[in-house]
């Protein structure tokens, strides 16, 4: 099998603040930004990575979810409990300024983790889980 990672899907509730996040904060690039409104499909991606994108997609939007699934996807996105994402970096501290200066809320500092990677934490407006890695 010759397999690649194409998308990975994060919840959003607030496109406007999640656009201005990934594409201001982050440095991404828009590739798509479709629908009004809350109902917005906004594809974004690292610059250079073509092939690799983030889709920022309204939650339980799928027919099949029940209106239970829809409260506890909410509870859950209130709590930062229901997405997240690892990023890497070569500049983490510079990475961490940056994100830090976007007023993002901060998880966690960058620290040594005794499992051998150095990171960082982050919530985006969503409350979805941000880790960013050094690359060494």
């Amino acid at each position: 099998m010759d397999l690649t990672i194409d998308t990975c899907v994060l919840p959003h509730d607030d496109p406007d603040a999640s656009l201005a996040f990934y594409r201001d904060i982050l440095g991404f690039e828009v590739r798509s930004d479709v629908g009004a409104g809350k109902m917005r499909w906004i594809t974004v991606g690292p610059p250079g990575q073509p092939g690799t994108s983030i889709l920022l997609a309204p939650p339980a939007v799928d027919p099949g979810v029940t209106d239970e699934e829809r409260r506890t996807i909410a509870e859950m996105m209130a709590k930062g409990t229901y997405g997240w994402l690892m990023l890497a970096t070569g500049d983490l501290d510079g990475t961490f300024e940056k994100v830090q200066a976007g007023a993002a809320e901060v998880v966690q500092e960058p620290i040594d983790q005794p499992y051998g990677v150095r990171d960082c934490a982050f919530r985006d407006p969503a409350g979805n889980l941000i880790r960013v890695k050094e690359l060494r």
